[in-house]
C-alpha cells in the first residue's frame, strides 16, 4: 500500500515536499498509483496548524491567510487522460484527536453580522465532539473531507482566473491568484495558482457532509494522472457550513482509484456527481428523530418581498434559528457555531412563486442535557 506521510507538528511550508495549497497544471507529483490501487494520504487541518489547542480568538486576526487549505499531493494516477472521469472512492476517514471551529471576520454567510473572531476548540474521542465553549452539546461524527480535487488544465487555469477576476471587478468576494503563503512558494503555481476557497469545475472545496466513508465521487480529468489532492477533513457539519468553519481536523484518509475512459468527454458534467452505498451517516443523524426548524422567505426586514431570491430565503431561516438559540440562553457567537456545525439548511420549495422556502433543521439529541 503507498501512501504520503507528514509530520502534523510541521506547517506545509516546512514540509513542502508532502503537498501544496494552490490548485495549478504544472505541480509534480509525489506519488504514481496504479488503478484499483489502495493510497493512504495524511492531511493537515484546514488552518495548516495554526488554531491549535492552546490558541485563543486572538490567534484569528493573526493567521496566515494565504496558508489555508494545505492539501496533501497531487497523486499521479496511471492511465488517467483528459476527457476521463476519476472515481474517487473513500475507503476510510480516520480523525486526529483536536479539531476547531472558528467565526473569522470577513468571511462566512453573515459576515456583515459577525466582526468578532471566535473560536471553539473540539475534543474527537470514540465518535463523539465535545468542546468547552459550548458546554452541554455533544456531536456525532460523521468524517469526510472537505476538498476533493484534480489539477485543472492551462486553458480552464486562464479561463477560470478571467472569470473570477471579472466577477471581482464587479464587487464580487474574490480571493484572487496570491503568493502570500503559497506553497510552492515561488514559480508559476505561487503567482498563478488558483486558491482554494471556492469549489469548481476540478472539485476543490465542496463542503459536502455526505462525502463520508464509502461514497464515490466523480471528477473530470483535464491533465494526465488527473493529478488529485486532498485536504480540510471535517468531523461534523450541518449542510451550509455558514461561520465558514465546521469541526475542522486533520486526518489520515485511505481512496481508491477507477478510471471511467472517455466519460467527461461524452457526457460532460455541470458540476462533480457522488454517490453512497449506504447511509452517510447513522440514519438516526442523517433524518434525525426529534428535532427543531425554522422557516425562510425571500421577504427584506422592511417588508419588499424579493421573489423567487433563494438566498435571502436561506438568510432568513438561519437568522430565524439564531433567535431560537439565543432564546435558549446561547449566545450569538455559540449559536452561530452551533449553526455551521449541526443545523442542515434545506431548500424546501423553488416553485411556489413568489417565496421560495428554505428551512433551517436542528437536531434536538446533540443537547446532552
Amino acid at each position: 500500500m503507498k501512501s504520503i506521510e507528514i509530520d502534523r507538528s510541521k506547517r506545509l511550508r516546512d514540509e513542502p515536499a508532502t503537498g501544496h495549497n494552490r490548485f495549478h497544471p504544472d505541480l509534480p507529483p509525489l506519488l504514481e498509483v496504479e488503478v484499483g490501487e489502495e493510497v493512504v494520504l495524511e492531511t493537515r487541518d484546514a488552518a495548516d496548524g495554526q488554531l491549535g489547542p492552546s490558541t485563543t480568538a486572538a490567534a484569528i486576526g493573526s493567521m496566515d491567510a494565504g496558508a489555508v487549505h494545505p492539501l496533501t499531493g497531487p497523486v499521479f494516477v496511471k492511465g488517467a487522460q483528459p476527457g476521463d472521469l476519476l472515481e474517487v472512492e473513500f475507503l476510510d476517514i480516520i480523525p486526529q484527536p483536536h479539531a476547531f471551529t472558528a467565526i473569522a471576520p470577513g468571511l462566512g454567510f453573515l459576515r456583515d453580522l459577525y466582526t468578532t473572531p471566535f473560536l471553539v476548540h473540539w475534543r474527537l474521542s470514540e465518535g463523539w465532539a465535545t468542546a468547552p465553549q459550548l458546554p452541554g452539546v455533544r456531536l456525532p461524527g460523521a468524517p469526510f473531507m472537505g476538498v476533493s480535487g484534480v489539477a485543472p488544465s492551462h486553458v480552464q487555469l486562464r479561463a477560470w482566473t478571467t472569470r473570477e477576476q471579472d466577477l471581482l471587478d464587479h464587487g464580487g468576494l474574490v480571493f484572487p491568484p496570491d503568493p502570500a503563503g503559497a506553497v510552492p512558494s515561488h514559480g508559476p503555481a505561487a503567482t498563478e495558482g488558483l486558491r482554494t476557497l471556492p469549489p469548481r469545475e476540478n472539485g476543490g472545496n465542496f463542503d459536502v457532509k455526505q462525502l463520508t466513508k464509502g461514497a464515490k465521487l466523480l471528477l473530470p480529468v483535464a491533465v494526465e494522472g488527473a493529478l488529485f489532492s486532498m485536504g480540510d477533513g471535517h468531523f461534523a457539519q450541518g449542510d451550509g457550513e455558514v461561520c465558514v468553519t465546521a469541526v475542522e481536523m486533520g486526518a489520515t484518509v485511505a481512496v481508491r482509484f477507477q478510471v471511467l475512459k472517455g466519460a467527461a468527454a461524452s457526457h460532460p458534467l455541470r458540476g462533480a456527481r457522488f454517490s453512497h452505498p449506504g447511509y452517510f451517516a447513522p440514519p438516526e443523524w442523517a433524518a434525525p428523530q426529534r428535532f427543531v426548524a425554522a422557516m425562510g422567505l425571500p421577504i427584506r426586514e422592511d417588508g419588499v418581498n424579493e421573489g423567487e431570491n433563494l438566498t435571502l430565503a436561506c438568510r432568513n431561516a438561519l437568522l430565524n434559528m439564531l433567535d431560537l438559540l439565543q432564546e435558549r440562553g446561547w449566545s450569538r457567537e455559540q449559536a452561530y457555531i452551533l449553526c455551521s456545525v449541526a443545523v442542515d439548511l434545506r431548500i424546501s420549495n423553488v416553485v411556489d412563486v413568489p417565496n421560495y422556502v428554505v428551512s433551517a433543521l436542528l437536531p434536538e439529541a446533540i443537547f446532552q442535557g
